[in-house]
């Protein structure tokens, strides 16, 4: 089997991550800051895979 065969293949999905429902960008420093929906679900994410 190829080592390139699974190159492009994405590592992980980031649907879930909180800067992917970004609602607006700050205008100097061009942050990028998530909705409250996407910060509540990141939360709720990381508390439910607590080791």
């Amino acid at each position: 089997m190829s080592k390139n065969k699974f190159k492009n293949r994405p590592k992980e999905q980031n649907v879930t991550a909180a800067w992917a429902d970004i609602e607006k960008t700050l205008p100097h420093s061009k942050v990028p800051v998530p909705s409250e929906n996407a910060v509540i679900d990141a939360k709720d994410w990381v508390d439910s895979n607590e080791k």
